[in-house]
């Protein structure tokens, strides 16, 4: 039987691990489906952005090296991940000049890249899977507007929640500035919108297979890792 280890960026995508991910996922012969903050997530400053990837690697290796069962993977926003300094995530730098397609995969392929370059450690690289979140958790919600705006109990949302969806092909297209990306244009029309509340329950209103159906790049993660145990 296999553990699944999910690296996730904060108390919103830790709730939706564990109320819709894992239960999910036991289906698929998983033995433990558990959520890892990365770092004092809960008492970080949210203005102080995502930890630093060399802290994330750290815990990373950690657990891959202690667990030979362990399969771990990353749930983080893309809009977030720092671009340059010492808490730079590997591959988010050049990802931001690339086509929307090529954005996330650019990414991943270099965190896989920079797990296996530690010594020894090609094999444990097997069992880590990132993934990126594009742009962030908010766009995954734009999968059902009106289960959206019904799970965050403001129905009459709908159509304009909707309008925003229909900018984009799908809704991890929803961009990332910081004007557009996901999570503002949610706040400008919810003021006071609180992401571990209102996420939490616009995501089990809208359930994953609303979520899987319409977002191909967390379609995929998905599909990888229901392939994974045994």
């Amino acid at each position: 039987m296999t553990r699944l280890l999910i690296h996730v960026e904060g108390e919103t995508e830790e709730s939706f691990v564990n109320e819709l991910l894992a239960p999910h996922l036991y289906t698929c012969g998983y033995s433990q489906v558990s959520a890892r903050l990365l770092g004092n997530a809960r008492q970080r400053d949210r203005r102080g952005g995502i930890r630093g990837w060399n802290g994330v690697r750290r815990d990373i290796l950690k657990h891959l090296k202690e667990d030979s069962a362990c399969l771990a993977t990353t749930m983080v926003d893309y809009y977030g991940l720092p671009q340059s300094g010492e808490k730079a995530w590997p591959g988010r730098a050049e990802a931001g000049s690339l086509p929307f397609a090529r954005k996330a995969a650019t990414v991943q392929d270099a965190l896989l890249a920079d797990i296996g370059s530690e010594a020894g450690a090609a094999s444990l690289a097997t069992r880590f899977v990132p993934y990126v979140m594009m742009h962030e958790f908010e766009g995954l919600l734009f999968s059902d507007c009106a289960h959206f705006a019904e799970g965050i109990g403001r129905a009459e949302l709908a159509p304009s929640f909707q309008a925003i969806r229909d900018e984009f092909d799908t809704p991890e297209e929803i961009n990332d500035s910081p004007v557009t990306a996901p999570s503002k244009r949610v706040q400008a029309l919810v003021p006071g919108y609180e992401k571990p509340l209102f996420g939490t329950l616009a995501a089990l209103e809208i359930g994953l297979h609303a979520i899987r159906a319409q977002c191909p790049h967390f379609r995929q993660w998905l599909e990888h890792i229901e392939s994974r145990p045994g």
